[in-house]
């Protein structure tokens, strides 16, 4: 572990720096939405460029902890980022399919090792207390809008040409690899990653909160994939998409200032029943006859989608990790992660791959408000 560092001004800065990473691996996952009808591959092919970033991130995740214990956050950190800008501008380059892929589950693969890296060397650098509790805050508010930000920037950038959607991030890497190389205070040498403890997998409110949280997240992410597929025919360019698809994203920035308070006043139970079924709600909106039209059609699954992944996601997160005795907490939330990201992987296949997506859709968020909300 690194010494605490005392002086205010070092520890913020750090905190940005770290914070930015977040939002940056944070808009890695939405980025490439508004740009995947202009590539011009159908969506069963194209879904690969979205949940490849999810499946190097699963891939990875649960060797993060070990990684980073044996070799150190901060190697582990600077290694990672300039990795990072090279798979970003290696596939912003490319115009084959196959290198594309790969280029995204690298770039998953280097954000599973910043991303829990940079959030414990947070909680190294605070003391515990109000403010690391500030500073972890801080850090989570980036991710949440990360995800909104990366739909707004492939808007702009797909207008002029696809390829700079996967070019963008690498300078921003780049600038963060360099203030996190001043930043990053050094390891103490002789850390210890405690063995992984077989409880876990025993654990049925944790395995229930992953499962829940996995489907939440990849029923969320299909209905956006299937949605800016379904708006392309209407003449919408990469722009008019992106903000087309905001009444989805902007519920989820702007909930999670306020998700902890929430999560006290009405509790993860609520919460979570209460998501899912907004969520499952908007799927089944889209098996109704519509007239077609933007506002009928595709606004009030949207907005529904929206509201309901605000309210469960972060208290499906609490729910997980209050299940967990604070010393396997290092282990829990890489595993949780990981089912979170297979369940983007799966069900981003699934719904691609067969007629009916939004019935598969549906189906599926409906299991996911049962398991969630079983005791």
């Amino acid at each position: 572990m690194a010494e605490p560092v005392t002086g205010t001004r070092p520890s913020w800065a750090l905190v940005a720096v770290l914070a930015g990473n977040m939002l940056l691996d944070a808009l890695e996952v939405s980025v490439v939405l508004p740009a995947l009808p202009g590539i011009g591959l159908p969506p069963h092919q194209a879904q690969w460029i979205m949940s490849g970033f999810a499946l190097g991130f699963a891939a990875v995740l649960l060797a993060g902890p070990r990684v980073t214990a044996r070799w150190g956050r901060r190697r582990v950190y600077l290694l990672a980022l300039p990795v990072f800008a090279a798979a970003s501008v290696a596939g912003g380059l490319t115009t084959d399919f196959g290198v594309l892929v790969a280029t995204r589950v690298l770039k998953g693969a280097c954000a599973a090792l910043t991303a829990p890296a940079g959030l414990a060397v947070i909680t190294t650098v605070f003391p515990d207390g109000p403010r690391q509790r500030r500073a972890v805050s801080v850090y989570a508010l980036f991710g949440a809008a990360g995800f909104t930000s990366g739909i707004l920037l492939s808007g702009v950038l797909a207008s002029l040409d696809w390829h700079w959607v996967f070019l963008a991030p690498a300078p921003i890497a780049l600038v963060l690899l360099v203030f996190a190389a001043l930043l990053i205070p050094p390891d103490r040498p002789g850390a210890v990653m405690r063995p992984f403890p077989r409880a876990l997998l025993r654990n049925g409110a944790l395995l229930r909160s992953a499962f829940g949280a996995a489907v939440l997240n990849g029923t969320y992410l299909s209905a956006l994939l299937l949605t800016t597929f379904a708006l392309k025919p209407d003449g919408m360019g990469p722009m008019t998409a992106a903000l087309a698809l905001l009444p989805a994203c902007l519920p989820v920035a702007l909930a999670s200032p306020f998700a902890r308070k929430t999560v006290e006043r009405f509790g993860t139970a609520r919460l979570i029943s209460a998501g899912t079924a907004f969520m499952t709600a908007g799927y089944g909106y889209q098996l109704l006859p519509s007239d077609g039209s933007y506002p009928m059609r595709v606004l009030p699954t949207l907005i529904l989608v929206g509201l309901g992944f605000a309210l469960a996601f972060t208290a499906l997160n609490m729910q997980a990790i209050a299940s967990v005795e604070p010393a396997d907490r290092g282990w829990a939330a890489p595993l949780y992660q990981c089912g979170v990201q297979c369940g983007a992987v799966l069900l981003l296949s699934l719904t691609t791959a067969v007629p009916g997506p939004w019935v598969v859709v549906t189906l599926a968020g409906a299991a996911g408000v049962a398991v969630a909300a079983a005791r």
